[in-house]
């Protein structure tokens, strides 16, 4: 038997979202049916909607990668959950042994899996948030303890993974260590909380919006730097004596992707290894951008992180326990919230900068 509910259906790219009912599959042997309590509203999700269509890309489609819900069936080989358990979804597996998988979610390409029916049209998803209901695949459902929220917690599975994650797991930042973090919305906050959690010293934010900057001293950052009032590498330098040890774009844009590398310290020989430069931010469609090899001569590092090289079984625990201890504030993160029925106003106010931390979508 299939179920039936509401979903943002991206049918042209573009173009506004259509919120229409369709009918989701009942879950295979690996997988779960989960009634959603809430869902992020990622960036990454207006990259795909903006793209121009690709030679065999399947549409319609459903988006989303982050939520909290409740599972209402399950598969016969599922075992680490059962109906009525809270649950968070994520993108990434939950117990990778080597290195993470991300799940198929936004590249929107012919192994995602077609697990909803609408107007008697196959919708592509896979694990899918913007919707009522999602089929996931049990490799990306995570328990949630009930006595925690089930709204902001929708984040932890992009948002919270992806910054925070890269501060403990692809950085291992410790205390004392400097870092700046280009881009102050959801992921980037997310970094410097953590930052700041594990003592790092200084923790500067760089953005262009006052109001951002302003927000991001919440959550840690005792620096700030606006781009726009002059050259924001230079102050990192002066800030941190030549350097931070670690930068981190989470825009994504060529220019940030250059001033990160610019903007962490030299080394000065083979025993003596230069800052590091993460990229987390998605380059927008048709973007490119040239790095200036020459930076690498001081022996600077520049890497990318995707999912903050999360493994979602062992790190969850630990941002649900920062959030209990009130170190992680999620509550103060989210910021604005929808209906889905107002999906493509949460979309619009994304792209134009009027989220101030994190927005999400809520279900009755």
């Amino acid at each position: 038997m299939s179920t039936k509910g509401r979903a943002a259906i991206y049918v042209e790219p573009r173009k506004p979202l259509v919120v229409d009912e369709v009918e989701f599959a009942d879950p295979g042997p690996d997988q779960v049916l989960v009634k959603l309590f809430s869902s992020g509203v990622c960036h990454s999700q207006l990259h795909t909607m903006q793209r121009p269509a690709r030679k065999g890309q399947s549409l319609p489609a459903l988006l989303g990668h982050e939520s909290t819900g409740v599972v209402v069936a399950k598969g016969r080989d599922v075992t680490h959950v059962k109906e009525g358990d809270h649950v968070i979804t994520t993108w990434v597996d939950r117990d990778s042994a080597t290195t993470n998988q991300p799940m198929v979610l936004h590249a929107l390409n012919d192994r995602a899996q077609y697990l909803a029916n609408w107007k008697g049209k196959a919708v592509m998803h896979s694990a899918a948030t913007w919707a009522e209901y999602a089929v996931a695949q049990e490799r990306v459902v995570v328990p949630l303890p009930k006595d925690l929220p089930t709204d902001v917690t929708s984040i932890i599975g992009c948002a919270v993974m992806t910054g925070a994650g890269a501060i403990i797991n692809t950085l291992r930042v410790r205390p004392g260590q400097s870092v700046a973090v280009f881009g102050a919305g959801g992921i980037g906050l997310c970094a410097i909380s953590a930052a700041a959690i594990v003592d790092a010293y200084p923790v500067i934010a760089v953005d262009v919006n006052d109001g951002k900057l302003d927000f991001a001293r919440r959550f840690g950052a005792t620096h700030v730097i606006n781009a726009k009032n002059g050259d924001a590498v230079q102050a990192i330098k002066d800030l941190t004596g030549g350097g931070a040890d670690f930068a981190i774009d989470a825009i994504g844009v060529p220019l940030t992707q250059e001033q990160i590398l610019r903007a962490v310290r030299p080394g000065f020989s083979g025993l003596n290894k230069g800052g590091t430069a993460l990229l987390v931010g998605i380059t927008p469609p048709d973007a490119k951008a040239i790095l200036d090899t020459s930076l690498f001569v001081g022996n600077r590092s520049f890497t990318r992180t995707s999912g903050g090289d999360c493994k979602p079984d062992r790190d969850f625990s630990i941002f649900l326990r920062w959030m209990r201890e009130g170190k992680l504030k999620l509550n103060e993160l989210i910021t604005n919230r929808y209906q889905l029925e107002q999906i493509n106003e949460a979309v619009d106010d994304l792209e134009h900068g009027r989220i101030l931390g994190r927005g999400i979508l809520t279900f009755d």
